[in-house]
This record gives structure tokens, C-alpha cells and sequence, in this order.
């Protein structure tokens, strides 16, 4: 797997960061656990270098919390994935996307944010970035281009999430990119939807790819961890440095589990993608539905960006229902059969959970009706869930 780019991603995500001729012909990387890493010389213990890859000859093995073979393998694959120069590992999706602010944290750095943030990020940046004398303005998603008239000479990072992840707003990354090489400033994004797959962002000249490896790659909601790929050695540097002064580490376990889902991510996406955009059609049939955000459908406002961005879709949209009170709707979610009601996604498992976006937008403003409820489609039949769905509807209607 010297050279990446000749291959499709479908066959990265079997084969990169594999190093079986290294592993006594194991297929898959092995768990190191470790803490202490011996050094067989006063100069190799004296000579040593935190970080980089265990592959690319730059840095050595040094102690257990900055990685060990199972953590590089992991890296090796994502940075492959993501056409990415190199990828640091934290033990959560919110700890990336927070590690992209925090390394460009400094009085009076200023932040641009999409209004539809995830919610985590924005008490974020009005509690925490604050504390260290940050500035966060938050900004309507749909504004493009116009975010160059929001740069400021100390604006540090534009950060971007395509789609939104309760209402599924897209935003018009290129646009975005545009105005901000135009002014040297770094653009992020929360690529968790796209997973490294149905999008690449740095292929669009954005500069850092945060996930939540929790989700897709994952695949089986039992692990917790998250990624940031970066577009270049020196933002892989400065991340890298933020990530240890915080004292992050990931687990080798949780490594290993998440390498053994990207495995078979792409397979599993394309079943969430088609199954997921089947019941979204389905839904926008029904009377009770006012509104079915998933940009796959060509009514939703963003799917032009969709489809020129994007080339697939995962299993999380929105629904607009009209919810005749809260014990009906309570009635409806509480009676599936296959929708849990819990938060993370992004497993074989579907999930139902209702949002209230008007809480969280301070840019913009949320004026529709109804009651925001978000699913995830998993890996169950369709029909079976289109049934599920039914019968959720019947009880929403007193039956």
C-alpha cells in the first residue's frame, strides 16, 4: 500500500495500516498494551521524539500515551482514507473537534461557527475559548461566500459542519474555502456525516477533517474516539502539540476495535445510505410529516451542494412531525420496536431522539412548526422499519 492514491477507498479501508509482514503474518494490527517503552541505548533514550508515524522512519517509540503500533496502524489507515498528511487520535469526536479550536487558542483569537453547530461545540466556545480570551461568532450556514465579510485580521479558524447535524443545513464549502485562502485563515470541518468517505474535505483545500470515529467507523456503539486528519505536516505539528500539552491518549483496545469497523465501513454506509434515503422518501408522503431534512431528497433545499459535494449519504436526517401534544408524540417514540431512543449514531442500530433547535441559534432563527424528531436508520430491513414507522404514526394519531 506504498502508493494510496492509486486505489479506490472501498479497498484503503481493507488494507491500509495493515503491516502483516511486520506481525509475524497477522492479518490484523496487535493490541500493544503499554506504558514504559525500553530503550536499548543512552542515546535512543536521549535522542527520542514524541509522535509521528512508526512507519515513516521520523519518530520513534517513546512511551505508551504517545503511541504505540495498534495507534499508528489506525492513523495510517485514516490518513490514507482521508488523503491526509498525517492523523492524530482522541478519545472522543468532541475531543477533536474541540483539540482544533484549542490549538489556535490565544487572547483574542476569533472563531467563526456555524449557527447549527453541534450543540457540545457551541458551550464550548461560550464557556470555555471565553475563559482563554477567545471570541466565537456564530454564522448562518447557508451564508457561503458572504463569510468574508465576517474575517477579521485575528479570525484563527473558520470551522464548518456539512450537513448540520439535527437540521441538515449544507453549506457551501468551496465558497467557504475561497474566501478563507484568500486571507490565510484556516477552515475546519466536522466530517462525521461524510465519515472520510462520502466526502473529502481536503481535497476541497480544507485544512482539518475532525470525526467521531465513535460513529461509522466504528460501527457497533461501543467505542468512543475521534480523529483529525490535517491537510499539512505543520497543522499535523501544531495539533499534535495541542493534543499533548492536554495529555490525550486513546486506548489500544479502542483502536483496535474501531480499525476492525473500518474494515467494513464502506459496505455498511452503502446500506445506510440506501435504506436511510428509501424511508426518507417513504416519510415525505406522510400526511403527519411536514418536512424531511435529508439532503438526498431533491425537495431539500441544499441538495444541489449535496450532490455536487457529496457522493452518498449516511442514516441520519430529520423529520418535521406535527405532534398533536407531547403524550402522543411520547406514545409514537416510545413504542418502536426498532428505534431506540438514545444519542450517538452512526451503528447497526436505528435511534429516534427529538430535537429543539430553537434553543441553540443565536445567528439565525428557527421558525418551524412541529417537532424536530432525528433518526438514524441502521442496518435492519427498510420494510421492517417503514413498518415500525407506521405503527408509530397510528399511536400519534390516538389509535
Amino acid at each position: 500500500m506504498a502508493n494510496h492514491k492509486k486505489f479506490s477507498d472501498d479497498t484503503l479501508a481493507v488494507h491500509a495500516g495493515r503491516h502483516p509482514q511486520d506481525n509475524f503474518g497477522v492479518v490484523n494490527p496487535p493490541v500493544y498494551h503499554a506504558s514504559t517503552i525500553l530503550h536499548p541505548t543512552l542515546d535512543s533514550w536521549e535522542g527520542r521524539k514524541v509522535g509521528g508515524s512508526h512507519k515513516s522512519g521520523r519518530h520513534s517509540i517513546t512511551y505508551g500515551r504517545h503511541g504505540t503500533p495498534t495507534q499508528f496502524a489506525l492513523r495510517d489507515a485514516l490518513t490514507a482514507l482521508e488523503g491526509a498528511a498525517d492523523t492524530e487520535l482522541l478519545p472522543s469526536g468532541m475531543a477533536a473537534c474541540g483539540l482544533c479550536f484549542l490549538a489556535f487558542a490565544e487572547p483574542g483569537a476569533h472563531f467563526l461557527i456555524p449557527d447549527n453547530v453541534y450543540e457540545p461545540v457551541r458551550k464550548m466556545a461560550l464557556g470555555h475559548l471565553t475563559q482563554l480570551g477567545c471570541v466565537s461568532e456564530f454564522y448562518d450556514p447557508a451564508i457561503g461566500s458572504g463569510i468574508a465579510d465576517l474575517i477579521r485580521p485575528e479570525t484563527k479558524l473558520i470551522w464548518t459542519e456539512a450537513p448540520g447535524s439535527l437540521t441538515f443545513e449544507m453549506q457551501d464549502l468551496p465558497a467557504i474555502v475561497k474566501a478563507a485562502k484568500e486571507k490565510d485563515v484556516i477552515v475546519g470541518i466536522d466530517n462525521t456525516w461524510g465519515a472520510g468517505y462520502f466526502l473529502k474535505p481536503l481535497q476541497m483545500g480544507i485544512d482539518l477533517s475532525a470525526h467521531a470515529l465513535t460513529k461509522y467507523p466504528c460501527g457497533h456503539s461501543d467505542t468512543m474516539m475521534g480523529s483529525i486528519s490535517c491537510a499539512t505536516d505543520a497543522l499535523f505539528a501544531k495539533i499534535q502539540v495541542a493534543s499533548r500539552a492536554y495529555g490525550n491518549s486513546v486506548s489500544p483496545d479502542d483502536c483496535y476495535l474501531v480499525q476492525r469497523g473500518l474494515r467494513t465501513m464502506p459496505t455498511r454506509l452503502h446500506r445506510h445510505f440506501e435504506s436511510g434515503l428509501k424511508i426518507a422518501q417513504w416519510l415525505e408522503q406522510r400526511p403527519e410529516v411536514s418536512r424531511v431534512m435529508h439532503p438526498g431528497l431533491e425537495s431539500h433545499p441544499g441538495h444541489a451542494i449535496w450532490k455536487r459535494d457529496f457522493t452518498g449519504a449516511c442514516g441520519l436526517f430529520s423529520i418535521l412531525v406535527d405532534a398533536p401534544d407531547r403524550d402522543r408524540l411520547a406514545a409514537m417514540i416510545e413504542g418502536y420496536d426498532l428505534f431506540g431512543i438514545g444519542a450517538s449514531w452512526g451503528g447497526f442500530e436505528s435511534l429516534a431522539v427529538t430535537s429543539y433547535p430553537k434553543r441553540a441559534r443565536t445567528a439565525t432563527t428557527w421558525e418551524e412548526t412541529g417537532q424536530v424528531v432525528r433518526l438514524h436508520i441502521g442496518l435492519e430491513s427498510p420494510d421492517d422499519l417503514i413498518a415500525d414507522l407506521e405503527a408509530g404514526f397510528e399511536r400519534l394519531a390516538g389509535h
